[in-house]
């Protein structure tokens, strides 16, 4: 029988990248504790890894802020702070207001479909309280639109700050509100403007306004 050369291929994860992912999920959700003490041969075998991969996600972990190695003595899981947030969003925004500039011209009417369907879930998720669901597809709006800048290297380094506001999510309950939703009607309307300068100023101040709520809250 012939055999089809147009079907999906799996993605090859490495173990060193499997260890990676799954020890900054449990970072992030709280499944490690800030500080807590993390012994290489029981992460290996938790996740059913030898310890060299493990050893090798943890060293990529402590260059990404997530943990701190002392060798010959201990590894800690990082701690928390609440006011991180004021230095992570900065970066996060401009970053973002430059993903958002180069979207622009990429975007098409499927886009602005897949952003306004994205943002009706996103809504639905905040009025109904689900701050978990409501923090996880506002990520997604936003992926999109780093997607549809096609930079990598802008892709990447968002993905590492959005991880560290994710973790500061988890640990302190910060809640997305209806002004966020708000703002994602704006932005989607400039995609359809084709408004670079007011998409990339309100992107911005989407951002920068969340460190004023949460610092107030």
């Amino acid at each position: 029988m012939p055999i089809p050369v147009n079907h999906a291929k799996p993605i090859r994860v490495t173990a060193k990248e499997s260890a990676f992912e799954q020890l900054q999920q449990w970072i992030i959700d709280g499944t490690l504790q800030p500080e807590e003490k993390l012994v290489d041969t029981e992460l290996a075998q938790a996740l059913n890894l030898s310890r060299t991969p493990v050893r090798e996600a943890l060293q990529l972990l402590e260059v990404q802020g997530f943990v701190e190695m002392f060798p010959g003595k201990a590894t800690h899981v990082t701690k928390v702070d609440k006011e991180d947030i004021k230095i992570l969003l900065p970066p996060l925004a401009a970053l973002q207001s430059l993903a958002v500039e180069l979207a622009i011209p990429n975007s098409d009417e499927e886009l602005i479909e897949l952003l306004e369907d994205t943002n009706r879930r996103f809504a639905e998720a905040v009025r109904a309280g689900d701050n978990f669901s409501a923090l996880k597809i506002d990520e997604e709006f936003h992926q999109h639109i780093v997607t549809a800048s096609q930079n990598p290297y802008v892709d990447t380094i968002l993905n590492r700050l959005q991880a560290h506001v994710r973790r500061l999510f988890f640990h302190h309950s910060l809640i997305l509100t209806q002004s966020s939703v708000d703002e994602h009607i704006e932005i989607i309307q400039t995609f359809k403007d084709k408004d670079i300068n007011k998409a990339a100023k309100l992107m911005k101040s989407n951002w920068i306004r969340t460190i004023e709520e949460l610092t107030v809250n």
